[in-house]
């Protein structure tokens, strides 16, 4: 089972994404069931809980990439898998592993990255310089340390251009600047309009915005 409580000076949104008596198991364990959630343009969603308790697999059965044994998940009111690609051209997923080409320098990644989500590419430049890495931008992402190749993933995000955020853990391997950093993203995202989820060990300050609560049990 996993519970939820909303918080937050913002008013209520007209839902964006939604879950409805979501259930997913791991084997014949249940990870979590009857859980609801509702989230809609300027919200977010922190998602807590020790390890194991389906912090990620939720995480991913929102993204679609795992399946949900009961329940629905919706966007824009269309419950999902209908109309899978729209959802997807909509949505930002950052997962534990960046999924960068060792060998292609942070510009080259990026760019390959917005040519397959069909990102305008003439953002790089200040993506890049936001998620402080130009004097790396040309250096092949093997070379870079572990936070510098979680600072490349973040700058995905500024290119992106979509609504949705979908974060698992986004300050792994982030000292305290690149917690900073997420805040900002997150803070800006939302205030313009977007909505996040994401998972953390590390409560974000998120002055301003309006956060919901979601706890997940232990299993």
């Amino acid at each position: 089972m996993a519970g939820a409580c909303a918080h937050g000076n913002s008013p209520v949104s007209q839902a964006l994404l939604e879950a409805t008596d979501v259930a997913v198991f791991r084997g014949d364990h249940c990870l979590f069931s009857q859980l609801d959630l509702s989230l809609g343009s300027g919200q977010v969603l922190q998602v807590s809980g020790d390890n194991g308790s389906g912090k990620t697999t939720l995480l991913r059965g929102l993204c679609l990439f795992v399946p949900l044994e009961e329940g629905a998940v919706r966007w824009r009111g269309v419950t999902l898998p209908a109309k899978r690609d729209r959802y997807y051209s909509e949505l930002t997923y950052l997962g534990h592993h960046e999924g960068l080409k060792g060998d292609l320098s942070v510009v080259e990644n990026l760019r390959a990255s917005a040519s397959l989500s069909g990102s305008d590419a003439a953002t790089l430049p200040a993506a890049v310089e936001r998620v402080g890495l130009v004097n790396q931008a040309d250096l092949p992402c093997r070379s870079l340390s572990a936070g510098q190749r979680r600072r490349v993933s973040l700058a995905r995000l500024l290119i992106s251009n979509t609504p949705l955020w979908i974060l698992d853990e986004p300050l792994t391997s982030l000292d305290l600047h690149g917690k900073k950093l997420v805040e900002g993203l997150i803070t800006e995202h939302v205030g313009n309009g977007g909505l996040v989820v994401y998972t953390t060990h590390q409560p974000l300050s998120l002055s301003g915005c309006d956060v919901q609560m979601l706890q997940m049990s232990d299993w």
